[in-house]
């Protein structure tokens, strides 16, 4: 279900997967919007319930002036509040992972667990993609033939427009979102206290095999890397995979083992 609420004076859009069980934020990276975890949300599913946020120039929801680190953070926090749920997990990917540990670092109360994939504490963000991208194409079938192998990653994106085919994210305030993404978030990092998942892509060119662990260092027995046999975009190269480590992370929550216990009790007979 998609239905939209107002931070900061700009409509969000979100999806809601629904189902009966727990629920468990999740941001996308750049170049994409909140349907990309829809194979995720089916995967989880009934034990968790996947709501996913368009981040703010993505997806449906609006363009901003601004995409500064506090912005997105802000956002996620309007977003929690307004879904009126208490502590929850929070999954994102590449920048919206560093948006779901800095969350986390900064509203530690709302947060149960964290699960961040392929993104590293420092971040040297690369927009070049954003100048190799096919503009407007007459179909669909044409953008994503002219997108090659890019296709599978960037599929949810693409939108109709009177001009043509394009995408649910603007180019220039994307690079905007990658200058902003720049930066030493070491201390956001160091602050979490929640348990948390680092998911890494072994043929990732955004996040070292030598980062990954030194971010497991700096929080050891809080954090635990996984490495998965895949790119940056972990959960599209390797889905399968990608999916049994979060529900095997997931499953090893206290809420999660909680709600296992309760529903498997049952009343007894007299």
């Amino acid at each position: 279900m998609r239905a939209f609420f107002t931070g900061d004076q700009r409509r969000l859009s979100f999806l809601d997967f629904g189902g009966p069980g727990l629920p468990i934020l999740a941001f996308h990276g750049h170049y994409n919007e909140a349907s990309v975890f829809a194979p995720l949300a089916e995967a989880l599913a009934p034990q968790w319930r996947v709501i996913a946020l368009d981040q703010r120039g993505h997806g449906e929801s609006d363009r901003a002036e601004s995409y500064q680190r506090a912005d997105y953070v802000a956002d996620i926090a309007a977003f929690h509040r307004h879904l009126g749920l208490g502590p929850v997990p929070v999954l994102g990917h590449s920048m919206g992972g560093v948006n779901a540990y800095q969350y986390a670092a900064r509203h530690a109360d709302q947060v149960t667990a964290l699960i961040v994939e392929d993104v590293g504490a420092v971040v040297n963000a690369d927009w070049s993609l954003t100048t190799q991208l096919p503009r407007r194409a007459p179909s669909r079938q044409t953008l994503a033939s002219a997108l090659g192998p890019l296709a599978p990653y960037l599929e949810c994106c693409l939108r109709p427009f009177e001009d043509g085919w394009g995408y649910s994210f603007d180019m220039d305030h994307t690079v905007r979102s990658h200058k902003a993404l720049t930066g030493d978030y070491w201390g956001d990092w160091e602050t979490v206290t929640c348990p948390t998942l680092l998911i890494r892509g072994t043929d990732s060119v955004v996040l070292t095999q030598e980062h990954a662990r030194e971010m497991i260092a700096r929080r050891a027995g809080q954090a635990r890397l996984a490495e998965l046999p895949a790119g940056h975009v972990v959960h599209c190269d390797a889905p399968d995979q990608f999916t049994a480590t979060v529900r095997t992370f997931l499953s090893q929550l206290p809420t999660a083992r909680q709600k296992r216990t309760s529903s498997q009790a049952r009343p007894r007979e007299t």
